[in-house]
């Protein structure tokens, strides 16, 4: 039985919008269909929603849900970082598409720096990643994938998520299980954990399905267990 990666992270948008416009892209639709800002083009910080990372029982937060850590203005930057140092019990991820504009540091051990890679010509956003954020811990998700990504750079990666494109999009792209196993196997040679969304199930099948966790989101969730008893 498959795991729901959003049972595992949560999702807190405290920026929605993004200006890159890519053809699959759920959070625009989303954003269009509920009224949720006036243009997706244009993305709008919510500071009123940094109270919900007060909650003291550890959480794996994604902030990067509808919008991409790259076009975050440098001040908005500066008021969640603020927030997340008062709470070191959560560990808190980002994603980018275009970490080749992205100049930042950060000196907590709880932030994740993703990178979205979705096609062998993109795999030197990685390397960006690598030279333009220090600090923190770096992931990648392969997500859509478009064609066979091949052999991939993982130094310096922790954590490598696997899934598919979803909805209905006419021409949408279609993760293969070689594709899928090709990564894995990469990421499994330097022991990195590998993390297969809920949405490959069908195509992996359920006894081939890999989902793995860094251990310190894996810790997050001790945690919250523990907060039940």
């Amino acid at each position: 039985m498959a795991v729901c990666i959003k049972d595992l992270i949560q999702n807190r948008n405290l920026v929605i919008g993004c200006p890159i416009g890519c053809s699959y892209c759920y959070a625009r639709n989303n954003v269009r269909r509920f009224h949720m800002i006036d243009d997706f083009e244009k993305p709008e910080f919510f500071p009123n929603k940094l109270r919900l990372m007060d909650n003291p029982r550890p959480h794996n937060f994604l902030l990067t849900g509808m919008s991409d850590f790259a076009f975050w203005k440098p001040e908005w930057r500066d008021e969640v970082f603020a927030k997340m140092a008062q709470n070191p019990q959560h560990q808190y991820l980002f994603l980018t598409k275009r970490p080749e504009v992205i100049r930042f540091s950060t000196p907590l051990d709880n932030a994740w720096f993703g990178v979205t890679v979705t096609s062998r010509k993109e795999k030197d956003r990685i390397q960006a990643l690598r030279e333009n954020i220090h600090g923190g811990h770096f992931h990648v998700t392969f997500e859509p994938m478009f064609d066979d990504i091949g052999e991939v750079d993982l130094s310096g990666i922790e954590w490598v998520v696997i899934g598919t494109e979803t909805g209905r999009r006419k021409g949408k792209a279609v993760s293969r299980p070689e594709w899928v196993w090709e990564l894995t196997y990469q990421a499994h040679a330097l022991g990195i954990p590998v993390f297969m969304k809920e949405d490959l199930l069908p195509i992996m099948g359920g006894a081939q399905m890999v989902q793995e966790l860094p251990p310190a989101f894996q810790c997050v969730l001790e945690e919250q267990a523990a907060w039940k008893k």
